[in-house]
């Protein structure tokens, strides 16, 4: 079963002078469970606008997204916010961990306001740490973990409600060689381990060398060129 399908999608804005900039036409993806898919591409060229698509982030000029089987299409705000809260987990390049809690209290947060009571919030929390290699860490604040542990940390958050896809942005970007590595490892156990689906916008070479495809965003259109020349 697919995680995520899109077909023909297609985002346009408006740009200063107030013509049409197209940035996305016709794109169209398919993403099983258990699949690691790496999108590369120009700066500028729309990866990030085509995981906002993905994610419920945001809604397409032209075409059609499911999740998990779920359509996008004709939902209202609160619909697709519930149902992006449900499928979708997202790593982005900065962490965005609230600094005031520990990394468990930022684990357990999706989960409690999803309902949990805070006792099976804080096993699964522990369980998902613990799974990315954190389980002594658990108790510390985002300040008192290196760049690594609190991507870690964001990694497991995005999993806290067992995703059917995870979206992640340069999610290795910040970080040094040694720590980008190991996220990289954790990403292709996690993926294979927990069958999730994820989709990786990024400029590593490294870390699309481990996706089990590598599709290139350019002009608009994604397609299967020569990822190794975008990387270079």
């Amino acid at each position: 079963m697919n995680a995520i399908e899109a077909r023909d999608l297609a985002k346009s804005f408006t740009g200063g002078d107030g013509g049409r900039v197209d940035v996305l036409d016709g794109v169209s993806l398919e993403v099983r469970a258990g699949e690691l898919v790496a999108i590369v591409g120009a700066s500028g060229a729309g990866k990030s606008t085509l995981l906002n698509l993905l994610g419920a982030l945001d809604r397409p000029t032209r075409g059609s997204v499911q999740l998990g089987g779920d359509a996008l299409e004709g939902r209202s705000d609160e619909d697709l916010a519930a149902l992006r809260n449900k499928r979708v987990g997202f790593v982005f390049q900065f962490h965005h961990l609230l600094r005031e809690f520990s990394a468990e209290e930022n684990v357990m947060i999706p989960m409690r306001i999803a309902g949990w009571t805070e006792d099976a919030a804080r096993t699964r929390a522990r369980a998902l740490l613990t799974k990315v290699g954190l389980a002594e860490r658990m108790s510390h604040r985002p300040a008192e973990l290196s760049g690594g542990e609190q991507q870690r940390t964001a990694v497991a958050r995005a999993l806290a409600l067992d995703p059917a896809v995870v979206l992640a942005d340069e999610p290795s970007g910040n970080l040094d060689h040694l720590n980008a590595e190991r996220l990289h490892d954790e990403f292709t156990r996690l993926v294979r381990e927990l069958g999730v689906a994820m989709v990786v916008v990024t400029h590593n070479r490294s870390l699309a060398s481990r996706a089990d495809r590598v599709l290139v965003l350019e002009d608009g259109k994604l397609g299967s060129g020569n990822g190794r020349e975008v990387l270079a």
